[in-house]
């Protein structure tokens, strides 16, 4: 479905050769995986199915019910059927010779009469060929009578009389009646009007017959001599002749002209003629002189004229009388009365034939070529009720700013030549480029809205004498792009970074938090017996209503800010960063530290790490040797301040505590088992770590356990016996005598 027509009424060319390339069935299917890529053979629109002839098409008619469609064309000769309700070929019907044109008898397609290149009539009926009958002379056009039931076909050559002849075939009475006699020249070589000799290729012949059905049905008769001549169909009779234009009447044509069309308006009072050169005429019946005379522009002779009458009114429809007038090359709509062009279509192959789906914008054509071509007119009418689905395609083409193929009724089209190539600037942008001074002074600057539209030309050089380095800088913009892009795709460890350009404080807060609910997850899964999906059950609506234990909510898994593609700007995008210094954040958020605006100190690598530890470690050692051997050349010093005596220790007091150890242990205390499941004891027993002897590696805790010595007992001994020389075991010398006169101590 393409836009053929850019101009104020626009055309839409529905199927034909324009919109889709004619692939065969097999072709199709052979590409069908190619085809999947096509635009043009993806976006196609196809109307009727088998809406085509392996040649050309010759003759298309509409029934008056609206119902069906009946076209013929080659090769070979044959008949198509169209139900339009369904959208589908009812059937197809072939012949024995070329058609030339047809007719529908009836308000359906069950009764055709048509006229075939043999000079044979056929009469066709739903169920085939139903009669066959010949005329004495080749037939030129087909029309029928409805008020006296006759076919009338003009005809080719002379009588016995001279005169041409149209033959009258009275389908009541089922045989030929008189003919009507129409002057045609004759076959006198030296008369002025002088025709040529029976069968010579000059002969005179009636070219067209018109009806006036639906007013005094008067009968019209165009010949090859350029005249018309009106017959009465009740007294068969000629009632009058219309000569072509003459010198006086301003309208004189070069050479000899046939009439090769005719239409009745449906007043009757309004008649068009169009001739072999390719000229137009319209009369009033009361006149003969010519009202309007339009040229086709291409010289060939008119085919097709019909008036387009709509009884359907609307506020962007167009409800007056139009006439279409069409040769091989174009077909033209116009206003009859006074000759303004409306619109035109032409097609990329010659037109045989066009017919006119009444009361809508729908316009079919038998040409040449594969495909039969099918228009749409939203102005001259809605879509036909069997595809009635145009107007609404039409509608979306029209609203879609983006569719070179659109079109808006109300003149703002994007696909023409409207501001495409200006510039929409504001009264800050302008003032940014010092444009400002053109406001109201020059009409470079086009006001709309709140801006002006600026020439592109112009805005590009006002904005590289503004900012003369905005190359370079968006050069480099898109090299640190394309930087940024290379380390991403480079190989990282395991552990999990962010791949964020904005915002990273942000991120990392988010994360954690996942971090920290997915940790609480696990961990009632383990108090629950480790069934995710019992868990679940059990603990959703209570988190829905109450939320966590620690205040915080937990969100479904892939559904925070982080995955959601609406907010990935918000980590990309520079526009979108977060200014922590700002008074607003602060306001909002007084608790978080703004982060500095000076960079961060470079961290220790794994190898600086380990060499600091081993100097560390290096100067503990030497200067615990030190204190240990200057201890141990040290004398112990004695306490003067002790009282060596009995009572002392009687008394309530204790010796001197021995001096303070520092041991390194464990903080975790061992502590008594608790009846527990076997989950959450596997979790302990995993976290539980071994100290081990020796040097202490990563973070521990030291604490300072002062205990008191213990009696050393020598290895082996089982009577416990106590060393020599312990003062803790009684008097220092007991064969030394008590100074004191107390006796009851001693007792």
């Amino acid at each position: 479905m393409k836009l053929t027509n850019h101009s104020t009424v626009p055309v839409y060319t529905i199927s034909g050769s324009s919109t889709a390339r004619p692939l065969p069935d097999w072709l199709a299917r052979k590409r069908k995986r190619s085809l999947k890529t096509d635009p043009e053979f993806a976006n196609r629109v196809e109307l009727l199915q088998d809406f085509e002839f392996e040649e050309a098409s010759q003759c298309i008619r509409v029934s008056d019910d609206g119902q069906w469609i009946m076209s013929t064309g080659t090769y070979k000769p044959q008949i198509h059927t169209h139900y339009l309700p369904h959208l589908s070929l009812s059937f197809a019907r072939h012949t024995t010779s070329l058609n030339t044109t047809f007719l529908l008898l009836s308000s359906d397609y069950s009764k055709s009469l048509h006229l075939q290149s043999d000079r044979s009539l056929e009469f066709h009926t739903p169920q085939g060929c139903h009669y066959t009958t010949r005329t004495p002379r080749y037939g030129r056009d087909l029309r029928y009578d409805k008020r006296a039931a006759e076919a009338l076909i003009p005809s080719v050559g002379i009588n016995a009389d001279g005169n041409g002849e149209v033959f009258r075939l009275n389908l009541e009475v089922g045989r030929f009646m008189r003919g009507y006699e129409v002057d045609v020249g004759g076959d006198d070589m030296t008369s002025m009007d002088a025709g040529a000799l029976q069968g010579g290729i000059t002969v005179g012949s009636v070219n067209v017959a018109a009806v006036a059905e639906e007013s005094h049905n008067l009968l019209a008769f165009g010949t090859s001599l350029g005249t018309v001549e009106f017959w009465d169909g009740r007294s068969r009779s000629r009632v009058g002749i219309l000569s072509p234009p003459s010198a006086h009447s301003g309208f004189l044509e070069d050479g000899r002209a046939e009439i090769t069309a005719l239409e009745f308006h449906q007043s009757g009072l309004t008649l068009a003629t169009g001739t072999s050169t390719g000229l137009v005429y319209t009369y009033d019946l009361r006149s003969p002189i010519p009202l309007i005379k339009k040229d086709q522009g291409y010289g060939y002779p008119i085919q097709t004229l019909t008036y387009l009458t709509s009884s359907t009114t609307s506020s962007n429809r167009d409800s007056s009388s139009k006439l279409l007038s069409a040769d091989k090359r174009i077909i033209k709509i116009w206003d009859p009365i006074s000759g303004t062009p409306w619109t035109s279509v032409e097609p990329a192959v010659d037109i045989n034939c066009v017919a006119w789906c009444k009361d809508s914008g729908m316009l079919l054509t038998a040409n040449e070529g594969r495909a039969q071509h099918a228009f749409f007119i939203p102005q001259l009418g809605p879509a036909p009720k069997w595809c009635s689905f145009l107007d609404n395609l039409v509608e979306e083409m029209a609203e879609n700013p983006d569719d070179p193929s659109s079109f808006n009724q109300l003149g703002n089209s994007t696909a023409g030549a409207v501001y495409d190539n200006y510039k929409f600037l504001t009264t800050a942008q302008l003032r940014a480029l010092n444009l400002e001074h053109l406001i109201g002074t020059t009409s470079l600057l086009r006001p709309y809205m709140h801006g002006y539209f600026v020439a592109q030309r112009l805005y590009e050089e006002a904005r590289l004498i503004a900012d003369p380095y905005q190359f370079e800088e968006e050069r480099a913009k898109s090299v640190k792009a394309k930087i940024d892009k290379e380390r991403e795709s480079r190989i990282r460890g395991s552990k999990k970074e962010l791949s964020v350009k904005v915002n990273r404080r942000l991120a990392e807060r988010m994360l954690e938090r996942e971090e920290k609910n997915e940790r609480r997850k696990a961990k009632r899964v383990l108090e629950k017996g480790g069934d995710d999906a019992l868990v679940e059950e059990r603990t959703g609506a209570t988190e829905m209503e109450h939320g966590t234990a620690e205040g915080d909510e937990v969100q479904p898994e892939g559904r925070g800010l982080m995955t959601d593609p609406r907010f990935a700007k918000l980590f990309e995008d520079e526009e979108f960063a977060v200014d922590e210094t700002s008074r607003a954040f602060q306001e909002l958020n007084p608790s978080t530290k703004p982060s500095t605006s000076f960079p961060r100190e470079r961290g220790l690598t794994a190898v600086e790490e380990e060499k600091l530890a081993a100097k560390a470690q290096g100067s503990d050692s030497d200067s615990g040797s030190q204190s240990e051997s200057d201890e141990r050349t040290l004398p112990p010093q004695k306490d003067n301040n002790r009282i060596s005596s009995a009572s002392y220790k009687r008394s309530g007091h204790r010796s001197q505590q021995p001096q303070t150890q520092m041991r390194v242990s464990s903080s975790k205390a061992p502590q008594r088992s608790r009846d527990r499941s076997f989950g959450s004891r596997s979790a302990v027993a995993k976290t539980a770590k071994t100290v081990r002897n020796g040097t202490v590696v990563g973070e521990r805790e030291v604490t300072f356990a002062p205990e008191r010595k213990g009696k050393k007992r020598i290895l082996g001994m089982e009577d416990g016996k106590p060393e020599k020389n312990d003062t803790t075991s009684g008097r220092r010398d007991k064969g030394r005598r008590s100074a004191s006169g107390n006796v009851f101590r001693k007792m």
